[in-house]
């Protein structure tokens, strides 16, 4: 047995969300290629991208619910399994839609980017499950952000990879290549991964005391996970201020984050001609210093906890500084002309923007453990409300205003999220009662 084998799985739980990232992401390096063929505009391409954020949405919210209900391990093989056949599938979508929607290529990829979208929805809400079941309290921050790891990372990866692969073959066979992979990773997974530490021959007595232990715990913490004997429903979450105000904090983070993840390769191609070739590079720029804060992030909202003894201080309190500073830099934006001044405070833009990512997660562990994925998947349905805004919007404002005004909204959103995040207090259910710490 290894002592720390729940380092295990979360290392699969981060291989798994690069594997996702790549997925939606690619279709953004394939843009020119798909863009002339079906004879899209800016607008007409927002829509594309943002057809998968009307699928992610409900998967988000469906996904989190089965977690709770079914595990999960569940979830992972059912979901990774569709969205990887839909991502196969984006190769055809375009003409499916020119044969079956009286010519509408947009149509086809409307159904495929929304059944995709549908299929990814459920990730991180049962990430969020997974990290309750197998997480100890004192590392939930660090824990946290582990999980969210694989969304810059994955980010980063996607241009090599998208690139690669677009370089030596077809678009359309670089989406088969992407799906048949996924589904790879999940004949993996159903094979290691169990729901609970407790089911896991691996997971030593030692480490199960640790996970499940309630040492440390601020007084209004809890450790814990196992059905409440009352019952909450999906109308606790909103009667809950912290709750509901984490997920708009949420969905500035995610707006930001889809806006660069959807649209960077179409602005610096249009913006400063690069080729194809040159954005394998230039659209990792955009993503290194995520991947370092966001760990980042999870450790100093740990430190924080630690020292102030307030959950307030150490998440909500992180999480608006950061989306502050993240709002600055992109107001920046507009104000610079070279490739390396935009590439540099979209970087750093983007570092702040993920140095809470885990925050926003961790905040609903803190709150109900015992309704993680539920309200997880409730939180994430609201966040990527951003997911079809993000891209949507965009493809209007660059059409009728420049890219300017892209990143102008993008501070404007980051605003919004850090006035939000003042009014989250973690730690209280929706009674305005300290949850009891609960013996394993």
């Amino acid at each position: 047995m290894q002592r720390n084998f729940r380092y295990v799985i979360i290392s699969m739980v981060v291989f798994m969300t690069v594997i996702n990232y790549i997925d939606r992401g690619a279709i953004a390096y394939a843009q020119a290629s798909i863009i002339k063929l079906f004879h899209l505009n800016p607008k007409s391409w927002g829509e594309v991208l943002g057809y998968f954020g009307y699928g992610y949405m409900f998967g988000a919210l469906f996904g989190g619910v089965l977690a709770d209900k079914k595990g999960p391990k569940f979830v992972w093989i059912l979901f990774g399994t569709l969205w990887s056949i839909f991502e196969a599938g984006t190769a055809f979508a375009g003409d499916i839609g020119m044969a079956m929607f009286g010519g509408s290529a947009i149509a086809g990829f409307a159904i495929f980017r929304i059944l995709f979208g549908f299929a990814e929805g459920p990730a991180f809400s049962t990430i969020n499950r997974t990290m309750a079941n197998w997480a100890a309290p004192k590392e939930r921050g660090f824990v946290a952000s582990l999980g969210v790891l694989g969304a810059p990372l994955g980010s980063l990866i996607t241009a090599p990879v998208a690139v690669g692969l677009l370089s030596v073959t077809s678009w359309q066979t670089t989406f088969l290549i992407l799906g048949a992979i996924g589904i790879i990773w999940v004949i993996i997974w159903a094979k290691v991964f169990k729901n609970k530490p407790d089911e896991h021959p691996s997971v030593s007595k030692e480490e199960l005391e640790e996970i499940r232990s309630s040492k440390d715990l601020l007084a209004n913490e809890t450790t814990l996970v196992q059905a409440e004997k009352e019952r909450i429903t999906v109308g606790d979450f909103f009667k809950n201020p912290t709750l509901f105000f984490n997920a708009i904090g949420y969905f500035a983070f995610q707006y930001v984050n889809f806006l660069l993840l959807t649209w960077t390769p179409k602005y610096l191609q249009d913006q400063f001609h690069y080729s194809l070739g040159k954005l394998w590079y230039l659209g990792m720029i955009p993503w290194i210093g995520a991947c370092a804060t966001v760990l980042l992030g999870g450790k100093i909202s740990d430190s924080l906890r630690r020292k102030t003894g307030s959950l307030k201080v150490a998440r909500s309190g992180l999480a608006v500084v950061s989306l502050l500073l993240t709002a600055i830099c992109f107001l920046a934006i507009p104000a610079v002309h070279s490739v390396t001044a935009v590439l540099l405070l979209m970087a750093v833009g983007n570092a702040f923007n993920f140095l809470p990512n885990s925050v926003y997660w961790t905040i609903i562990i803190d709150t109900e453990p015992s309704k993680a994925g539920t309200f997880g998947g409730i939180t994430h349905f609201i966040t990527n409300i951003a997911t079809i805004v993000a891209p949507m919007l965009t493809g209007y404002l660059v059409a009728d205003s420049g890219y300017k005004a892209m990143f102008i909204a993008a501070a404007i959103a980051a605003v919004v999220g850090m006035l939000a995040m003042i009014f989250v207090n973690p730690g209280r259910n929706n009674r305005g009662q300290i949850n009891k710490v609960t013996a394993a």
